[in-house]
């Protein structure tokens, strides 16, 4: 699938308007020519350049194929940022992306991740191959170590015993010719794996197989623990999974498809603002799923990864309050949604045109013709638009995008909504409406409260806990009726399958979790897909998703307005016994304990509410307002930053 390179030659430019001169040091590595006022400066010394004083234009073209173009500037008033402008020569400006590189002994061409040695243990050996254990599955360099003789090493790698045994069956296996009189190590490309099976000729020895874990060295700010032991593991083997594929982009999973899908990485959006809180990656991911314009197709070619493109922007902005990266990616956030907007049909509605892909799920449903889903997510998509198009002043499409997504949202209730069924229908096929009721528009509805209480209800008792509606089986899309559940409170349902369902893949031996798992297959018909025995991915970053529903629905912490300016804190069991953890925010963590008698939240930055169920009025300290909102529903104010606040309730 396309992922474009970066152009090798651009444009950075800024204006400035100094009251005098003012020096500069420039650094670069690669070639570029430098601009006063569209004018080329010749003969001038890098390290001690006097800019003129002035209102002027100061530009520097820059050549590098082979890594980014980047130029670093040093000075008091006049630096690199992302007020700067860039460009391809085509006159179209955007705002630069200025990234982590502050250091010139240090550029974008130095980056690359963390290694760490790592053992494995032989759980079989024979005179000409060796089977090994890492513990977990892992991802890195594998280290073939004092490989010498001349013949063939052949290493199959498996996520699981079987995979590795399985010779060419693997998904993943090198073969390595030997050569040497001298016992060597032989390194490896980047591999998943948690077994491999080393197999040599006769005329081949080696010695042992061990690994360089290579990962991104990201903190793990965001943290869960409870009463059940369980639950803890689950959390635990989340994270752990997240972290795997938290790369140079957020990846769909290591040993397949090693890919950046924007389905997937929406949620590794969300799952990162709870755990490692790294903007970086989430901006890396998002420019490289886009690309470049001219729009030709969808993004991943599916016409609903286009949505969670645009709709994954403002989250973005809302929990990290970055409008910089807003401004910088907007303009084409606009061409993508123009691409949408002119492959409607007469209806205003979307549907799959020849060349795109319309995934939703791996499910048999109806993927044909008006889907109602589809609709809902370009629904969403217009209201981001319009969001997007106020923080950088753009107000005529902005309010051309709100009108557009009221209208539509409209057109999705009177066309969809079933009075009979008391649910969405699922799709309109060549003006034919489907009585088919599915999960996804139904739950979506919920999650972008699109829908009244009364509606909340009929959509709870006639989809959500009906089990003769399809079920989902994918974590993909559990991620959100999972959400769409805690949203109408139903965590403790929520718990429960969350304790079957991840729990059963934990009972099976899973140390990350799987693309899918289904309870009622048996053996080795868990690791199939795809037509092959061991096509499924059991490392999986939609399978991650505890680590979002934990800290947003029992920790209970999510930002109100954008950057957490301001936040809410509302804490539930679950039927657990004790809730602890912390949450980040661009401010610092947000900590927060609770069990049946006592809630205790520490503050950041920024005006906090804590609300709670109570059958007595909560006591919260000398000071500190508690407020009624509703039957045995209390609201205090966190008003005072890094504060500890402890609430005694019943």
């Amino acid at each position: 699938w396309r992922i474009d390179s970066h152009y090798g030659v651009v444009l950075f430019q800024k204006e400035y308007d100094n009251q005098r001169p003012e020096k500069i040091r420039i650094f670069s590595e690669s070639r570029y020519q430098m601009r006063v006022d569209g004018g080329i400066v010749n003969n001038f010394d890098p390290s001690d350049f006097l800019l003129p004083a002035g209102k002027h234009t100061l530009a520097f073209l820059v050549e590098n194929y082979k890594s980014v173009p980047s130029i670093l500037i040093q000075g008091e008033n006049i630096f690199t940022d992302e007020s700067w402008l860039v460009t391809n020569q085509d006159k179209k400006y955007y705002n630069a992306a200025s990234g982590l590189f502050r250091d010139p002994h240090y550029p974008p061409s130095t980056f690359h991740l963390s290694l760490t040695q790592v053992s494995s243990k032989v759980i079989d050996k024979t005179q000409n191959s060796m089977l090994v254990d890492f513990g977990k599955e892992t991802f890195g360099k594998v280290i073939a170590e004092k490989v010498i003789g001349k013949g063939k090493l052949k290493l199959f790698y498996g996520e699981t015993k079987q995979e590795a045994l399985a010779g060419v069956l693997a998904e993943t296996y090198d073969y390595i010719d030997v050569n040497t009189e001298t016992a060597l190590n032989d390194t490896t490309e980047t591999r998943a794996f948690r077994f491999i099976n080393a197999v040599w000729d006769k005329t081949v020895n080696i010695d042992n197989i061990s690994a360089l874990y290579e990962y991104l060295p990201v903190q793990s700010r965001g943290s869960f623990e409870c009463s059940d032991s369980l639950i803890n593991q689950i959390y635990r083997t989340s994270l752990y999974t997240l972290h795997l594929n938290t790369r140079e982009f957020h990846l769909d999973g290591i040993k397949r498809d090693r890919w950046v899908w924007s389905g997937d990485a929406y949620q590794s959006y969300l799952m990162n603002f709870y755990t490692f809180f790294d903007q970086e990656v989430n901006k890396r991911t998002i420019n490289a799923l886009r690309g470049h314009d001219p729009v030709e197709t969808h993004i991943n070619t599916i016409l609903d990864y286009s949505f969670y493109w645009m709709i994954g922007i403002y989250d973005n902005y809302f929990y990290s309050g970055d409008t910089s990266f807003v401004r910088q990616v907007y303009p084409r956030m606009k061409t993508l949604m123009e691409f949408c907007i002119g492959r409607a049909n007469k209806n205003g509605f979307v549907e799959g045109l020849p060349g795109d892909w319309v995934f939703i799920d791996w499910a048999p449903i109806e993927k044909s013709g008006e889907v109602s889903f589809e609709q809902l997510l370009f629904c969403r998509s217009l209201e981001t638009m319009a969001k997007c198009a106020e923080l950088v002043n753009d107000r005529q499409d902005a309010e051309r995008y709100s009108k557009l997504s009221a209208s539509l949202k409209q057109k999705i209730t009177d066309t969809f909504w079933s009075d009979r069924k008391e649910a969405f229908l699922h799709s309109r096929v060549n003006g034919v409406l489907s009585q088919e009721v599915t999960r996804y528009t139904n739950m979506f509805a919920i999650l972008f409260d699109y829908v009244d209480s009364q509606k909340k209800q009929m959509i709870k008792e006639n989809v959500i806990l009906n089990d003769s509606v399809l079920k989902i089986t994918t974590p993909y899309m559990k991620f959100y009726e999972l959400a769409a559940l805690c949203e109408i409170n139903e965590k403790e349902k929520v718990m429960q399958f969350v304790k079957d369902y991840w729990g059963g893949m934990i009972k099976l031996g899973a140390t990350t979790i799987w693309e899918a798992y289904d309870p009622a297959q048996t053996g080795d018909d868990h690791y199939a897909m795809y037509g092959r025995p061991f096509g499924k991915s059991l490392c999986h970053a939609w399978g991650a998703n505890p680590v979002y529903l934990f800290g947003k629905y029992l920790l209970g912490v999510k930002p109100l307005s954008p950057g957490y300016k301001s936040y809410l804190v509302e804490p539930s069991l679950a039927g657990l016994q004790w809730i602890k953890g912390k949450v980040p925010t661009p401010d610092g963590n947000i900590e927060v304990y609770a069990d049946k008698k006592i809630m205790k939240v520490k503050t950041v930055e920024g005006t906090g509410i804590l609300r709670l169920h109570s059958k007595r009025i909560p006591v919260a300290g000398k000071g500190v307002e508690v407020k009624k909102i509703g039957s045995d529903y209390y609201e205090i104010g966190l008003a005072v930053p890094f504060r500890e606040y402890v609430v005694k309730y019943w």
